[in-house]
């Protein structure tokens, strides 16, 4: 499944409510190379044992803060995000402005146990 290819510099956050992985492509659009930039992981058990999405929706809401500071900070210029659907939505009720113009798509696919090299998989033809 061809994705839009992130370009040099841009982050490629792959997360679901209990983990996010923060990939930097040091490649080009053509030739995509990601490379772990950080990876966050939430402490508190997951959320069908708590009874509510409180928890998860607060570590998502820390990650777009995240995301606000890369912006602000001039660390990225955009952002390709790929969630499980549920934290994909939560996800999108906690974006600030300027990192919902920063966002170049959306991919609603659980791909955070998947090895860096086969997501950079799903960016080609």
């Amino acid at each position: 499944m061809k994705q839009t290819r992130p370009r040099s510099g841009e982050w490629v956050i792959v997360c679901d409510g209990r983990k996010a992985l923060i990939l930097e492509n040091v490649g080009d659009d053509k030739f995509i190379n990601l490379r772990t930039k950080e990876v966050h992981e939430h402490a508190d058990p997951p959320t069908h044992r708590l009874g509510t999405d409180a928890s998860e929706r607060v570590f998502l809401e820390k990650l777009v803060q995240r995301f606000d500071i890369a912006l602000t900070g001039g660390e990225t210029k955009a952002f390709i995000v790929i969630a499980a659907p549920r934290a994909l939505g939560m996800l999108r009720s906690a974006y600030t402005p300027a990192v919902r113009r920063a966002i170049k798509a959306e991919i609603g696919r659980d791909y955070v146990k998947m090895p860096v090299h086969e997501i950079e998989k799903t960016f080609m033809d």
